[in-house]
């Protein structure tokens, strides 16, 4: 099986909103529309990937940085193609693209309650922080 990993573009949105959609795991929210992944994009250029199987998105994943630390965001590869190292292979992608512009840590969020996710990215070698809560606040609603 080949799969194709190319740069995520503004033009992928509608078949990558469509795989998000698949999960219960990933919390979309207004940020995730169209207008907000575009930005998203064009201020991390290059660090977001699909991934294709003979022109079928099969994963997809989120990345950028805030110039010190990088995020990933939404990694979702279609429960079809799991345990086949899609997953494994985007992140990878995401850590060579922060770590070329010299980003020396990377976070990302999970769900408490995604017990797969959270195996998947203990696996990959990620600690999951006890110490550290998460808080958010609405600017623009």
């Amino acid at each position: 099986m080949t799969i194709n990993i190319h740069e995520m573009n503004i033009e992928d949105y509608d078949v990558v909103y469509e795989l998000w959609k698949r999960s219960d795991d990933i919390m979309l929210s207004k940020a995730d529309s169209h207008h907000g992944i575009k930005n998203f994009l064009e201020r991390n250029p290059g660090m977001s990937f699909t991934a294709w199987k003979e022109g079928v998105m099969v994963g997809s994943v989120l990345c950028g940085h805030d110039g010190r630390r990088g995020y990933i965001h939404h990694l979702m590869v279609h429960p079809d193609f799991r345990r086949q190292g899609i997953g494994q292979s985007l992140v990878s992608r995401c850590i060579f693209a922060l770590t070329r512009i010299g980003i020396q840590k990377c976070h990302l969020f999970v769900c408490d309650d995604n017990e797969g996710g959270v195996k998947f990215w203990e696996s990959l070698g990620w600690t999951k922080r006890v110490e550290l809560s998460m808080m958010s606040q609405y600017i623009l609603e």
